[in-house]
């Protein structure tokens, strides 16, 4: 699953402009339903910009989680785009 993020990351950085990482948080025994993954923007208008390409974001996180295996049945709800850090 840490590769399927940090390809995301990858691509992201290089597709979209005001990406800094991306990151996740998981419940272990409500595994995969629980998976979030969030794509950190380093401003507001970045993260206006890059807003219209959300679900084909949420579509590239799903076939790379396919490829390992996971099926993530509402891709909609295990990626999101924000401001925030892992500290916030």
């Amino acid at each position: 699953m840490l590769s399927a993020v940090t390809a995301l990351e990858q691509q992201a950085q290089a597709e979209l402009s005001g990406v800094v990482q991306c990151w996740f948080s998981l419940e272990y025994e409500a595994f995969p339903g629980s998976l979030l993954v969030r794509m950190q923007f380093a401003t507001e208008t970045e993260l206006e910009a890059a807003k219209p390409q959300l679900l084909s974001w949420q579509k590239r996180l799903s076939g790379l989680m396919l490829k390992k295996g996971i099926v993530l049945k509402d891709m909609r709800k295990h990626l999101v785009f924000t401001l925030n850090s892992p500290d916030d």
